[in-house]
């Protein structure tokens, strides 16, 4: 950002979610003839708009419950998000809990208001625990199975995740947009530029490894896990918004946490699952740290690229400050150094 005021939302911009009222929502599920009872709740989401809705019962049996989701306009073309919707059908067909896109009206994505939207069943569950070596086993288990189905064949219209995707763009969106304040621009375009060269040593000495379909932001939160002794026990993975061609491990990594010694445990238990049903290259543990930096990188150049959304400034309210930078500066530091340490080895 050039000044103090850059992070401001433009007060004369309309965003398009701004029209996505409750009937809006009501009407899109009508249109592919689902019929809500009126009890609708937003559902925590930043990137895409998403609903949980009730839908009309009759007196003898209550109605189900089923999520809605609003893509972002613009961020992926109907191509990639029915790609998106056929990874995930080819999952579930391997009988692999992943929660899909309904197939309504012959298609799993509609138009309805100007949105392109999507419904898929409502399933609960809580937060995996990753401090239990097990359920880290059972994860891998269930993630070398996505991982054997998604390396059948490639994507055709969805993105890699590499060097120039998250890394060079990200920093061309930031720098295009003038989000980095003149106190703080020279520092991180310093840091920026030593961390994508060591990133770039990392990934030449590691040398070429499979890519394949991958969930792509395999996090906590994308997975639901329901208890032992219920009905589906074990984890179900949501939300493949993100899905991307990379190497296995970026699907690994971002369920491990603490010290070298806690995350050596927890990556041990995921490849230990992980190995019953699909050989892990070793060689890409040396990755972790140069796609840890990328995903800082393209996580501010998310942020920059959604500022015009309301909601963003509101949540987000530091980004753009100089402390935002100078944090942002100092973590692309730490991970130059991470890079040029020793990969992790189970």
């Amino acid at each position: 950002m050039t000044d103090n005021n850059k992070a401001a939302p433009a007060r004369n911009i309309v965003h398009a979610y701004e029209h996505l009222t409750p009937d809006l929502v009501l009407d899109a599920l009508a249109s592919v003839g689902l019929l809500g009872d009126g009890r609708l709740m937003a559902l925590s989401s930043y990137e895409n708009r998403v609903y949980q809705v009730h839908l009309e019962g009759t007196a003898d049996a209550p109605g189900d419950v089923v999520v809605v989701k609003f893509y972002r306009p613009d961020r992926w073309s109907d191509a990639q998000i029915i790609e998106e919707h056929a990874f995930a059908a080819e999952l579930m067909a391997a009988e692999i809990p992943v929660v899909g896109a309904l197939v309504l009206d012959g298609k799993t994505l509609n138009h309805f208001g100007g949105f392109s939207f999507s419904v898929s069943p409502s399933r609960g569950g809580r937060r995996p625990e990753l401090d239990n070596l097990e359920v880290l086993e059972w994860i891998g288990r269930f993630l070398a199975r996505i991982h054997t189905v998604g390396s059948v064949h490639p994507f055709t219209h969805r993105p890699a995740l590499n060097l120039q995707t998250f890394g060079y763009a990200s920093r061309d969106i930031l720098l295009e947009g003038g989000y980095l304040p003149l106190d703080m621009s020279s520092r991180w375009h310093k840091a920026f530029d030593e961390a994508m060269l060591t990133a770039q040593a990392v990934f030449e000495s590691v040398g070429e490894v499979q890519t394949l379909r991958l969930h792509g932001d395999c996090h906590p939160g994308n997975i639901l896990w329901t208890p032992e002794g219920l009905p589906g026990a074990g984890p179900h993975f949501v939300d493949l918004d993100d899905a991307r061609s990379g190497p296995a491990v970026q699907d690994l990594w971002m369920l491990v946490s603490g010290d070298r010694a806690q995350s050596t445990r927890q990556l041990g238990a995921l490849v230990d699952g992980y190995e019953e049903f699909r050989e892990f290259d070793r060689r890409e543990l040396a990755l972790i740290e140069p796609l840890r930096t990328l995903r800082l990188v393209h996580y501010s150049a998310w942020l920059a690229q959604r500022w015009h959304d309301p909601i963003f400034p509101i949540n987000f309210p530091w980004f753009g400050s100089s402390d935002y930078w100078k944090g942002q500066v100092d973590m692309l530091e730490e991970q130059t150094e991470a890079m040029q340490g020793a990969p992790l080895i189970v």
